[in-house]
């Protein structure tokens, strides 16, 4: 009998999956499918189910019943008959003591696999749907057989989530449903459905007719081209209109269809800001009442609250769930400084600035929800001015965030953009699809821990994972699930297996099949045996002449991307295919000037080259620059110039690198290496390393 407990002997695990490591035809054995349950046995055999096989479902009711049913006989590719004798072939069993040696969790779950057929036990129908879904990838895994042993299994996080934005490019509710059968096999129970944004707005709202007759069309097919054309809506009776929304009806439906695969769907309505296509509806809610460029709500405009509060109250009839997103980040706040409704709001409520008028909003939206029996789902934007105990962050600039909310005793579901913002590239940039930039392949996504680094006392309060799909750059609904998958099998089996379970081969391995399979089966996934990898430059440490070296930073690199530090442009190591490795350092500088910094080689040294890397990433306003400037000499105060490049910044929106540098004979201790930004795109600068041979 071989045996796995990944809560406790995660080494032993390991060494017994690495022997089957590269194998191409898997086994119906738990080891191979996704998300690895946490703990279980093979005993040797298998059972192989077949047309005539019975079930019965105790404990249940007739909903839970047909729901594990439908799973299964999904997995199975015919229809189990319903056990009448007493015996069956599967036996789903339901009640207060089974399950128990699982946990208390309700998605718990265990399973014992003999030669005469199959026992699932939970202690809640949720638990007894994930026993059928681990059974039916055990047999697709298996090529219709499963092996014999037992199966003890629960997730390590609550929540379990998948963010789609539908609102840069709208996808039809067959797409969701597609999706929606993806997450049940990977055991995620939320799908975030951003539905609101300047792009488009999504969802019915009887009271507000205006929200889609011109809100949900827009003048572009694609965000880009909407962008190009100066963020233009159009009626939606418009020939040129393209997008659309989804009725209230037609969301109904989504929230039965996901709630029968034990998902639950969270709406998010943007506010304050990521408003444009409701102020552009209904310009009286901004300070300025012009229909075009107001991104924010009036918080001193008491119909912004009336406003929001009768659009809650028609997402909340569509919605069942608990949580509800109000989005919450990235406001420019700009126009509440000079409207006289925001001052006399500020005034009245004792404000002290324009920050504390979003908290006044947040906090009021908060209320109105609690006051409704739901609990307010932001970006973590929303903390500042502080929270009720019953509102839960979402981390995404980073974990820091996120581990701040945890501490304060919050929940937190941690979806930081280096390891969970799906629209990045996964493999090199040329050889991908566009995306809005970033690099996050399958291997970093699958090593984010989230609960990595806190202390104990908050670890509990890391609520969920989730991965999200912003789609500014992802027009099509292929392209989509491109990007979803298998970064998304990462993030699920990082959400539900035991967070021993680290063994990224052998998550490889499983992904591979999986991808295959859901291939076969219609969707479109990334191909992660032929993946490239990052970029050959970020491979080794480069011990250059300038290694270590000092540098004096003439202008100041930018905090928000300071890599490491000082050293950083002669610690030897070379950036990936982005900046967010944190090797790159941004240079944000003043005018045209970005970057001036002297390099010292502690003594006299023959040169032969000095260069630097940069980096063009259009989306997030990183340009390659206009002007390079090499200097050198063998006093701080005497440099001659080496050479002087002037470069033509293309707006294009490929992902690229180009070196600046000088080859020739020198001698020098002193090296000064100056860049500037283009005068029209301007933008930030991105280096990674001053090599000097």
């Amino acid at each position: 009998m071989k045996k796995y407990t990944h809560l406790a002997i995660a080494p032993a695990l390991a060494a017994a999956i690495a022997s089957c490591t590269g194998s191409s035809a898997l086994t119906g054995s738990p080891e191979n499918i996704i998300p690895l349950p946490a703990e279980y046995s093979t005993t040797g055999g298998s059972w192989t189910p077949a047309p005539g096989a019975t079930l019965a479902v105790e404990g249940v009711g007739s909903t839970d019943s047909a729901r594990i049913a439908a799973r299964l006989n999904e997995a199975l590719g015919f229809a189990l008959l319903p056990a009448r004798d007493g015996s069956a072939d599967i036996k789903i069993e339901c009640g207060p003591d089974d399950g128990k040696d699982t946990g208390a969790s309700d998605e718990a779950y265990s399973m014992t696999v003999g030669k005469d057929g199959v026992t699932v036990s939970a202690a809640a129908p949720a638990g007894l749907f994930y026993g059928a879904v681990t059974l039916g990838e055990m047999l697709k895994a298996g090529d219709g057989s499963a092996a014999c042993g037992t199966v003890t299994d629960l997730p390590r996080l609550a929540y379990r989530g998948l963010m789609l934005d539908v609102s840069r490019h709208f996808r039809d509710t067959a797409f969701i449903r597609k999706q929606i059968d993806a997450m049940a096999r990977l055991k995620l129970n939320n799908l975030h459905l951003h539905l609101t944004d300047a792009a488009g707005w999504r969802v019915e709202i009887k009271r507000y007719p205006r929200l889609t007759e011109f809100a949900a069309w827009r003048d572009g097919e694609t965000w880009k081209e909407w962008n190009s054309r100066g963020n233009r809506y159009l009626e939606a009776g418009d020939p040129d209109a393209r997008g659309g929304y989804y009725t209230q009806q037609e969301l109904k439906e989504l929230v039965d269809y996901a709630a029968d695969r034990y998902i639950n769907i969270i709406p998010e309505i943007e506010m304050p800001s990521h408003s444009e296509e409701v102020t552009a509806s209904y310009p009286e809610l901004s300070c300025t009442h012009e229909q075009y460029g107001q991104p924010d709500f009036c918080p001193g405009n008491e119909a912004t609250f009336e406003f929001i509060e009768n659009v809650l109250d028609e997402v909340m009839e569509i919605f069942p769930s608990k949580l509800i997103h109000i989005g919450g980040d990235e406001a420019p706040k700009q126009a509440w400084k000079s409207c006289s409704l925001c001052a006399a709001r500020m005034k009245k409520e004792n404000i002290a600035d324009v920050d504390g008028l979003q908290s006044y909003l947040i906090h009021r939206v908060e209320r109105y929800l609690n006051s409704k029996g739901r609990d307010m789902l932001g970006w973590d934007e929303i903390m500042e001015g502080g929270l009720a105990p019953n509102a839960t962050v979402m981390s995404w600039r980073g974990t820091e965030g996120g581990e701040r909310a945890a501490a304060d005793g919050h929940r937190v579901i941690m979806t930081p953009g280096r390891y969970c913002y799906l629209d990045g590239y996964q493999d090199a940039p040329a050889s991908q699809p566009e995306a809005i930039g970033g690099y996050l392949p399958l291997a970093t996504a699958y090593g984010y821990n989230p609960t990595d680094g806190l202390p104990e006392q908050a670890k509990p309060y890391i609520f969920g994972l989730q991965g999200n799909l912003f789609a500014e750059y992802i027009p099509t609904a292929s392209h989509a699930e491109y990007m979803l998958y298998p970064r998304m099998y990462a993030i699920a089996e990082r959400a539900w297996s035991p967070e021993s379970v680290t063994d990224y081969d052998d998550f490889k391995r499983r992904a591979s099949w999986l991808a295959a399979d859901m291939r076969a089966n219609g969707y479109t996934t990334f191909d992660i045996d032929n993946e490239i990898g990052n970029r050959p430059e970020a491979a080794a440490d480069d011990h250059h002449l300038a290694y270590g070296a000092p540098v004096e930073y003439n202008l100041k690199a930018w905090r928000n991307y300071p890599a490491n530090g000082d050293s950083t442009l002669t610690d030897g190591r070379h950036g990936g295919w982005n900046y967010n490795d944190g090797l790159w350092q941004a240079f944000i500088g003043r005018g045209t000037e970005r970057m001036d910094v002297v390099v010292d080689l502690g003594e006299e040294k023959e040169i032969t080259y000095v260069g630097a890397d940069f980096m063009q990433i259009c989306g997030p306003d990183v340009w390659m620059p206009a002007k390079v400037v090499i200097s050198a000499g063998t006093t701080r105060d005497n440099l001659s110039e080496l050479i002087s490049i002037d470069n033509k910044v293309e707006r294009d929106s490929v992902v690229s690198f180009k070196n600046f540098g000088w080859n020739g004979n020198a001698r020098a201790r002193y090296i000064r290496y100056e860049a500037d930004a283009d005068s029209v795109a301007g933008g930030v600068l991105f280096t990674d390393e001053i090599v000097v041979r």
